[in-house]
């Protein structure tokens, strides 16, 4: 990376801010539904399947969104999809908020989820093309740090502002800052340092129009696939649970008042936000990806056997579970790393938007998996115009949240050690 001047390097963390700011609000808007669960099922008189539905949505079209966005950011720039970003996210929220009926709001977190979807992979680009290689880790951590203050927001915070002036008051506002962030980002966002030219890339593939074969290119590569199984099993198991489920959990398995499980997805996410700011630091000072990886998976997903004992938990315990589980979980964040490492630098939109599938695939399938079987053993008890379940309606839920952990942690056994730099080689094309 070549040396920047002091105005450029004022304009580099005006950039990375307006990122992190739309990163920001798509995790909060990824973690809402677990706070307002109960409002939702209220609202749109739903079923613990539709409800999944409802929250999945978001996770759909972020799915179905990550390859494209990969390949947008390392062709269009992430400025130009920044500002479309914010600018759908922002109406649907806006809709989203306002929606009369279950099927509006069902396309306005449909629109939500299409606006943030590009928020991460061209944080993650931007980052890749201002900064220094030895510094991605280490500032992924951080910028996902600040990024899980939206997490935060979107427990105790949100249940609080939802009682006191209505969780449509709330997703109205946070509307008018996507919009914003959006605006912004047209104005202030640079794809690149001035007169520094496109990332360093060798040979052939420096072609930046060969978008399909460059997309073969990283998929065909076994080692940009590990990462994107521990993303579905670790990522999706956690925002199953922390961005849906556990408040229902929490409330109606384990006898909580609202307040106090939400409290619980506040403590899970300051945990997850605190291991983002400590293991991708820790990993570039160690030189090594892998052993903090394996060591993260099977402590998150140990974490499970202790949800699946069965009979109500203290908070202290239950509080203790989630701050550890989020910390611990953080370790997956060293796969887009990885990916990045073992594919052509030019291409590391693309490669880390593969792996990123994953994060959205898992909690997409798990979120109204869950909800189907618990309806199926549902016994018909209501409580406010909404469902009650017994701990026994959850226990099958929790269980299949437990798997997907476990395949997650098996996944990083596989993840190819890079050493904290890029060891792709153009010869024979692999990795």
């Amino acid at each position: 990376m070549v040396n920047l001047d002091p105005a450029q390097k004022r304009l580099r963390t005006t950039v990375l801010l307006l990122a992190v700011g739309a990163y920001l609000l798509s995790f909060f808007h990824r973690v809402a539904p677990a706070a307002i669960a109960g409002d939702l099922a209220t609202a749109f008189q739903t079923s613990a399947a539709s409800l999944g539905v409802l929250a999945a949505t978001y996770f759909y079209v972020y799915t179905l969104m990550q390859i494209p966005t990969g390949v947008l950011a390392d062709t269009l720039g992430p400025r130009k999809i920044l500002t479309l970003g914010g600018l759908v996210a922002g109406v649907g929220s806006l809709l989203f908020g306002w929606a009369p009926s279950f099927e509006l709001a069902v396309v306005g977190r449909t629109l939500v989820g299409l606006g943030v979807s590009v928020a991460f992979i061209a944080m993650l680009k931007l980052i890749a093309v201002w900064y220094e290689d030895s510094r991605f880790a280490t500032l992924t951590g951080i910028t996902m740090f600040i990024g899980n203050l939206g997490s935060v927001s979107a427990g105790a915070p949100l249940a609080w502002a939802a009682q006191t002036t209505g969780w449509r008051t709330v997703f109205m506002v946070v509307g008018g800052l996507s919009l914003a962030i959006g605006v912004a980002s047209w104005f202030l966002v640079q794809d690149r340092p001035a007169g520094h030219g496109a990332a360093p890339t060798t040979g052939r593939h420096g072609d930046r129009t060969a978008w399909l074969s460059n997309l073969v290119m990283v998929m065909k590569n076994r080692a940009t696939w590990p990462g994107f199984f521990v993303n579905f099993g670790i990522a999706g198991s956690f925002f199953a649970f922390a961005g849906l489920w556990a408040v229902p959990y929490l409330t109606q398995a384990q006898g909580m008042t609202r307040v106090l499980a939400s409290n619980h997805i506040s403590v899970y996410f300051i945990g997850f936000a605190l291991g983002c700011a400590l293991v991708g630091p820790l990993s570039d000072r160690m030189r090594r990806r892998k052993p903090l990886m394996v060591g993260g998976a099977f402590l998150h997903a140990l974490g499970w056997w202790v949800w699946l004992g069965g009979g109500p938990l203290p908070p202290a315990v239950t509080l203790a579970l989630c701050a550890a589980m989020g910390v611990v979980t953080a370790s997956l964040t060293l796969s887009w790393a990885c990916a990045k490492e073992v594919n052509p630098p030019l291409l590391s939109g693309t490669a880390t938007s593969v792996v990123n599938v994953g994060v959205f695939l898992g909690p997409a399938i798990l979120q109204p998996l869950v909800g189907w079987a618990m309806d199926r053993s549902w016994q018909g008890g209501m409580d406010g115009g909404a469902r009650w379940y017994t701990a026994a309606d959850y226990h099958t839920g929790l269980l299949c949240m437990a798997g997907v952990a476990a395949v997650g942690a098996l996944a990083t056994l596989f993840v190819r050690e890079t050493g904290c730099r890029n060891i792709w080689r153009e010869p024979d094309g692999s990795a």
